[in-house]
This record gives structure tokens, C-alpha cells and sequence, in this order.
């Protein structure tokens, strides 16, 4: 069988930010420097207040958040993933900014007994020297 590498994710100006704190295993979020509305994934203009001049700064939240719902991946549509099926990948609500939300592999794995609003928490995982991904991770209650 041969050894089929996963993409890895290729930062540009306007996610650069998110992906370097992440390989600190921090999870930071866009933060519109006009009006302070978070965002995530980031954006190229600010979808509160639409300004003109696109500055933004990323600050760190705690990584803690409630789901909202999740799908089971039973196909990989890249062939690098196919080892790893089925898998589950989550939306959950981010507590520390509302309205904001994230969507990552959870590492629970498929069969794990997923419900709305549950807890989770982002945990990041090192896939190479410089990339870590953020990935999401049920807690106990």
C-alpha cells in the first residue's frame, strides 16, 4: 500500500495570524480593528461594518465552546484521508465569542456519543515541525 500524504493547510496574509498561533497551540480568531466583531474563519472585509480599510489583528480565545452539530465522513474525497474513515467532523459555538464558530475533525472518533450542545474543547494536533491543527474534542460533563 502506498503512503499517501495529507495536504497541509497553506497560511496566506489573511490567515497567517490563526495559523501561527495554532502551531503555538493557540486558538486565536480575526478581530475587526474598526469594530471589534470577531470572526472565523477570516475574512477579507469585515461583515459588521464593512470597512473600508481591512484591518484586523487575531486575539486568543479559550477554545472552549458548545457543538452544534457534526457529520460522519464515510467517503475521503482526498486520497490521503482514506485510512482514517469513518471520521466525525464538528461545528461547535465558541463560548468566548458568541456568534462565532469553528469547524474541525473531531478526535472522539465516529462512534462516539455526540449531542447538541455538548461540550467541547479545542485540542491541536502537530502534523509537521510548523503546522498544528485544531481539532475538537468532547468533554466530560
Amino acid at each position: 500500500m502506498v503512503d499517501i500524504p495529507k495536504p497541509l493547510p497553506l497560511p496566506d496574509p489573511g490567515s497567517e495570524g490563526f495559523w501561527t498561533a495554532a502551531a503555538r497551540h493557540v486558538l486565536a480568531v480575526q478581530r475587526c480593528e474598526s469594530c471589534g466583531r470577531l470572526a472565523h474563519p477570516p475574512v477579507v472585509v469585515c461583515p459588521a461594518c464593512l470597512s473600508p480599510r481591512a484591518e484586523f489583528s487575531f486575539v486568543p480565545l479559550s477554545g472552549h465552546g458548545r457543538l452544534a452539530t457534526w457529520t460522519i465522513m464515510r467517503d475521503a474525497f482526498l486520497p490521503g484521508f482514506r485510512t482514517e474513515i469513518p471520521w466525525a467532523i464538528g461545528e461547535a459555538e465558541l463560548d468566548d465569542a458568541p456568534g462565532v464558530r469553528m469547524i474541525a475533525r473531531m478526535i472522539d472518533g465516529a462512534d462516539a456519543a455526540f449531542e447538541i450542545g455538548a461540550p467541547v474543547t479545542v485540542v491541536f494536533e502537530d502534523v509537521s515541525d510548523s503546522v498544528s491543527l485544531p481539532l475538537l474534542k468532547l468533554v466530560a460533563s
